[in-house]
C-alpha cells in the first residue's frame, strides 16, 4: 500500500506513461570518518558501495566487489529491494555518476563531477559546483523530450550527514532530524561534525552549497531544476536536503515533486523526515512495506531499524505498488534474489 502524508502526488505516478528510474552515485570522504555510516563493510569500503549498487541495480551482481554492499553487520545493500521492486515493472534503469571515487563497470552518465572532500574543510571548489548543476540541468532538460516522470534515487554513505548540513546552512531545523542506515543513529557524531563544517559558512548560496554538500545531492537538484515534467524522488531524509537546494533556485518546481520513502523511513523515532518535508515544502509519500514475513533473517531487521532506504529502494517499491504489486509479492522476489546471492557466494 502506497500512503500520503503531505501533499497529493499518487495520481501523478498512476497517470505517468513513460519514466525512467535514475540512480545518482557519489562519494564523499565524509564517509570515512569511522563510526558515521554502515553502509559499507569499513570506513574505506564505503567508496565502493555507490558503484557496486548501480552495477547490482542493473546487473543483479557487482563488479567492482566480489560480493553486494553490506553493513558490518551482515545486512545486504537495498539495492537488493530497489532492483526486487523494479522487476514488477518495465522501466529504463540509468546511473548517474556526480562525483564518485570507484567507478562502476557498466555504461553511466557523467556530469562532471569529484567525489566530495570533507566538509569539516570544504565539501567542493565552486568550479566543479556550477560544473555538476550546469549539466545535471541539461540532463534533466534532454529527459524531458522522452518522459513525462523521472525517479531520482541515490547510493552516497555518510550522505544524511551532509544532509544535515546542508538544511541546516539553509536555514532549516534539521539538527538530529536525519536518519541512519543503523538502528543505533550516531546523532553526536553527525552533530558534531555539522557543527564544525558550519562554521564560518560563505553569505553566498552557491558557496554555501559547495561547502556542506556533497555531489549527489546537486546532481539531482540539477536534474530536477532542468526537467520539465513531474519528479518522484526516491529516498529518505537525505532527498529534503536535494529538494531544499532546488527551492533555493525555483521556489516554484517544488510543486512537481514529492519524496517517495519507505515507512521505515516515516516511522523511524531516531529522525524526523515529516518535520524536515513541511519545512521544505515538498509533497511526501511512502510504501507501506512489511518485511516480517520472509524468510531470510537479513531482511526481517528491516523492521528492527536497519538500513531503511537506499538506492531508491522506497520509490522503487512505491513504482511495483503502483505497477499492481503487493507487499507479499515484494518480499518473495527480494527473498528470491537474496537466496540466489547466498547460493553464489557459497
Amino acid at each position: 500500500m502506497i500512503k500520503e502524508v503531505l501533499g497529493s502526488f499518487i495520481e501523478n505516478l498512476k497517470t505517468a506513461k513513460n519514466y525512467p528510474f535514475i540512480l545518482v552515485i557519489a562519494t564523499t570522504d565524509v564517509s570515512l570518518i569511522p563510526g558515521i555510516t554502515v553502509a559499507g563493510a569499513s570506513p574505506e569500503l564505503t567508496h565502493f558501495t555507490p558503484a557496486a549498487d548501480a552495477e547490482f541495480l542493473v546487473l543483479g551482481k557487482c563488479k567492482v566487489i566480489n560480493t553486494v554492499p553490506i553493513t558490518p553487520d551482515g545486512i545486504p545493500t537495498p539495492a537488493l529491494v530497489t532492483r526486487a521492486s523494479l522487476s514488477f515493472t518495465r522501466v529504463t534503469k540509468l546511473v548517474v555518476n556526480a562525483g564518485s571515487r570507484i567507478l562502476p563497470k557498466i555504461p553511466f552518465i557523467d556530469v562532471g563531477g569529484k567525489p566530495g572532500g570533507d566538509i569539516r574543510k570544504y565539501s567542493l571548489d565552486l568550479e566543479t559546483t556550477e560544473r555538476i548543476i550546469e549539466n545535471s540541468t541539461l540532463l534533466g532538460e534532454e529527459l524531458s523530450n522522452t518522459f513525462d516522470l523521472l525517479v531520482i534515487g541515490e547510493s552516497i554513505p555518510a550522505g544524511t550527514t551532509t544532509a544535515m548540513a546542508v538544511l541546516q546552512g539553509l536555514g532549516y531545523d534539521a539538527i538530529d532530524k536525519v536518519s541512519s542506515a543503523s538502528p543505533n543513529n550516531p546523532k553526536e557524531l553527525k552533530r558534531k561534525v555539522v557543527l564544525d563544517a558550519l562554521k564560518n559558512l560563505p553569505s553566498n548560496t552557491l558557496e554555501k552549497i559547495s561547502k556542506l554538500a556533497d555531489p549527489m545531492l546537486i546532481s539531482v537538484a540539477g536534474i530536477s531544476l532542468g526537467f520539465k515534467g513531474k519528479i518522484l524522488l526516491a529516498g529518505g531524509t537525505q532527498m529534503t536536503a536535494a529538494a531544499a537546494i532546488i527551492k533555493e533556485f525555483n521556489k516554484e518546481k517544488l510543486k512537481d515533486i514529492a519524496i517517495g520513502t519507505t515507512k521505515w523511513i516515516v516511522k523511524d523515532k531516531c529522525s524526523d523526515i515529516i518535520s524536515l518535508a513541511k519545512q521544505v515544502g515538498v509533497a511526501l509519500i511512502y510504501a507501506d512495506l512489511d518485511f516480517s514475513i520472509s524468510k531470510h533473517k537479513g531482511i526481517r531487521v528491516y523492521e528492527e531499524g536497519y538500513v531503511k532506504e537506499g538506492v531508491g529502494a522506497g520509490g522503487a517499491s512505491i513504482l511495483a505498488m503502483i505497477n499492481g504489486a503487493k507487499n507479499e509479492d515484494i518480499v518473495r522476489r527480494v527473498d528470491e534474489m537474496y537466496s540466489e546471492l547466498l547460493i553464489s557466494k557459497n
